[in-house]
């Protein structure tokens, strides 16, 4: 059998030749600027083209993740990016945005496409699908059993498959995940997650306003080890061992490629040893505590503790009283771990949740000054002087990384490296600018206060709603009774309790059923493949001729089938090149991302619709119909996790009051905003913006004639009702 890829992460040059002395085959690294770990200190190409030569020398291999969502003004800097980075000839691009597989099969071809695990490949149709449109390999999505795994290798022949086997894992579903930019623009997608996850929540009951004394670290997963899942994999067809860490130290990149590099080159009589071994050099990496993922079960027991913070390393002790001495703020806690001057440290406070890191310069014993304290002793730490200023309940003190024994990039040659960049720029400038020009408009960007500039929402009749308007809903009563309103097109959530009635749909509807467009989810899971295959055949032979996709894999769903196919936001459209991607595999309207600003959205509008009127050349005036979500409570987490009976029926509230709904969805565990987003005063204004369509969501709520007559007037501008959020619409989407 072929020698399986040990896969890992890079942030700087310091882990990439920690990586390589420790074993691994190959490395990943972020492309400056559009990588979804924009958090961390970006690479420079200089750096990059140094690693790519020091790996083929050595037989290695090193490939580059570009898998940020674009916005339309990112554009011709990702276009230069891309042209470097083909003359640099990394063994593979981690992509997640499809402007960017549009523009790699346009403009980039020598470029190798890997999907990111944010494409969220869950099932064969999917990788099947990325394989149609040249894909070599994809990271599947973090939450498939070994047996899925298995059953997509046997299916998906073509395709490379690499699987993440250590490392963080996120609550929600990669590519669904909005909580973070929900709060505040943050975009998960983009790179700038400020992990909501890690938080405490309070669980509150939706009958009443008291607290039930219960709850904790509800979305805080535990690491993923898969020591104990590598033979299985590698016989289910995985080709990759990745390991998640670009944001972490080279001691921990060290620890856990050597505790990989042990268990993967054991023969079977010395697997036993080669584990336990394993095993003690994960635990020295200080990582959260561990579970083995989703491989043996798609409810795994020890997923989530919710007692633990989830907080990243060893758990030194906890202090919850600060003293002065002089000018310094100063702890005192017994050591649980033995740590040294020079180790980086963090405190977690509680209540608040807050985060403070630092390197430890001092440490005492008894008023002495030491270079190591160890297990059992009280030490005396002096601490930021911005903790003081918190109120706090108590803090946990973690060690987080050892001391600081940093390698200036030993062995990467960065000067020759730049000299091959600057041969490499002269070369690629006019192919640059030409590709610029037909792939992207430059339009003036509006002032801050013309973003922020909020108008005077217009009264208006419900028959004077300015644009087409959809209202999304899974509510058979929506059908069944007359609604205070008539959207122009219904949107029927594809659920098994309404699509088992369809035929009392059609009944009810009698001519107006045409108006129905039926919502795929964003996840079928491989189980459901064929029972979701038979259902959609039902409802065409029944005469429902529209259908909205979740996913763009479920293209295949309707192949040879006369049918009008509609995107929704969960596809994640952000600009000009991802909107033609769209359309040139086969949709007829999507919904761009629900997570842009008002700038951002504007931009990608102007950049398609001026970019499609110079290809028309006299041809059909036809082009995609282009719509935006502008009320509801969009799905903050999507999670395979079950609810917990103490979290049936509840609200759970953050440490900064900010409340939430979790509810069990056709399988999945659900969080939602408790209050809708709302976009419905500035509905005009969208329309100037260049869209067809908009969607009102009223699904997950009771709906009944009190909130009916809600929307209904906010829908005219009418009625005094609280003011509700606008998501990120008048904010700034980083």
């Amino acid at each position: 059998m072929a020698r399986v890829e040990l896969l890992a992460p890079a942030g700087n040059s310091e882990n990439f030749l920690a990586a390589m002395d420790a074993g691994a085959d190959a490395v990943y690294v972020g492309a400056p600027g559009f990588n979804a770990r924009n958090l961390a200190r970006e690479l420079r190409l200089e750096e990059i083209a140094a690693m790519i030569a020091y790996c083929r020398e050595r037989g290695k291999k090193l490939y580059i993740a570009a898998n940020s969502l674009v916005l339309e003004r990112e554009l011709p800097a990702v276009i230069n990016s891309l042209a470097f980075l083909q003359e640099l000839e990394p063994d593979g691009l981690i992509v997640q945005d499809p402007g960017i597989v549009h523009l790699v099969s346009q403009y980039f071809p020598d470029l190798a496409l890997h999907a990111s695990t944010l494409m969220t490949a869950h099932n064969s149709d999917s990788v099947n699908f990325l394989a149609q449109l040249g894909f070599k390999r994809v990271v599947l999505a973090r939450e498939l059993t070994l047996k899925e795994i298995a059953t997509i290798g046997e299916r998906c022949p073509q395709m490379e498959l690499e699987v993440f086997v250590h490392g963080a894992m996120c609550f929600s579903y990669s590519g669904l995940c909005l909580f973070s930019s929900y709060l505040g623009g943050k975009s998960g997608l983009r790179g700038r997650c400020v992990q909501p996850c890690r938080r405490s929540y309070t669980l509150a009951s939706n009958r009443g306003s008291g607290k039930s004394g219960k709850g904790g670290y509800l979305f805080s997963m535990n690491d993923l080890a898969g020591f104990e899942s590598l033979e299985l994999l590698r016989k289910a067809g995985v080709v990759s061992f990745k390991i998640e860490g670009r944001l972490r130290s080279a001691h921990y990149v060290d620890h856990i490629v050597r505790a990989y590099r042990l268990v993967l080159d054991a023969g079977p009589a010395d697997m036993e040893r080669a584990v336990a071994e394993a095993v003690r050099l994960a635990e020295e990496a200080m990582s959260r505590k561990t579970s083995s993922g989703y491989f043996f079960s798609p409810q795994p027991a020890g997923a989530i503790t919710p007692f633990h913070s989830g907080n990243m390393g060893t758990h030194l002790g906890r202090f919850s009283t600060i003293k002065k001495a002089g000018k310094e703020s100063i702890c005192r806690f017994v050591l649980k771990s033995a740590l040294a001057a020079g180790d980086r440290v963090r405190l977690h406070m509680e209540p608040s949740g807050e985060r403070i890191a630092f390197r430890l310069k001092k440490l005492f014993v008894a008023g002495e000054e030491r270079k190591k304290a160890n297990a059992g002793e009280r030490v005396s730490l002096a601490i930021p002087e911005k903790v003081a200023g918190f109120f706090i309940k108590h803090v946990d003190v973690y060690r987080v990384d050892g001391g600081v024994t940093r390698r200036q990039g030993a062995g990467l040659d960065s000067v020759k490296a730049g000299e091959k960049l600057a041969v490499i720029s002269a070369g690629v400038k006019g192919h640059v600018t030409a590709i610029s020009r037909e792939a992207w408009v430059p339009w003036g960007q509006p002032t801050q206060e013309q973003t922020r500039q909020r108008r005077s929402p217009a009264r208006r009749s419900a028959r004077q709603i300015p644009t087409e308007w959809w209202l999304k809903t899974d509510s058979i009563k929506s059908v069944q009774y007359q609604l205070p309103f008539s959207p122009d097109r219904l949107l029927l959530c594809f659920e098994k309790s309404l699509v088992s009635q369809a035929g009392m749909v059609k009944r009810h509807l009698g001519r107006e059923a045409k108006k129905v467009i039926w919502a795929l989810p964003p996840l079928v899971m491989e189980n459901d493949l064929a029972r979701v295959r038979k259902q959609i055949k039902l409802l065409i032979r029944s005469g429902f001729r529209s259908f909205q996709l979740g996913h763009s894999s479920q293209l295949s769903l309707f192949k040879n089938e006369k049918v009008r196919l509609f995107a929704d936001y969960t596809l994640n459209l952000m600009n000009n090149r991802a909107l033609f991607f769209a359309e040139e595999i086969g949709f007829d309207g999507v919904q761009l991302a629900i997570e842009m600003d008002k700038s951002s959205l504007a931009e990608a509008v102007a950049g398609y619709r001026e970019l499609r009127k110079r290809e028309w050349l006299g041809e059909k005036n036809v082009h995609l119909s282009l719509g935006l979500t502008v009320y509801g409570s969009p799905a903050l987490y999507t999670s395979r996790l079950a609810l917990t009976q103490s979290q049936a029926g509840k609200s759970v509230v953050s440490p900064r009051k900010e409340p939430f709904v979790i509810r069990k969805k056709e399988g999945f565990s659900q969080t939602f905003p408790q209050k809708p987003f709302s976009l419905l005063p500035w509905l005009g204004e969208l329309k100037e913006l260049g869209l067809d369509y908009v969607v009102v969501d009223v699904s997950g709520g009771r709906f009944n004639k009190k909130e009916q007559q809600e929307l209904k007037e906010r829908l005219a501008g009418s009625g005094r009702y609280t003011k509700l959020s606008t998501f990120n619409y008048f904010g700034k989407l980083d």
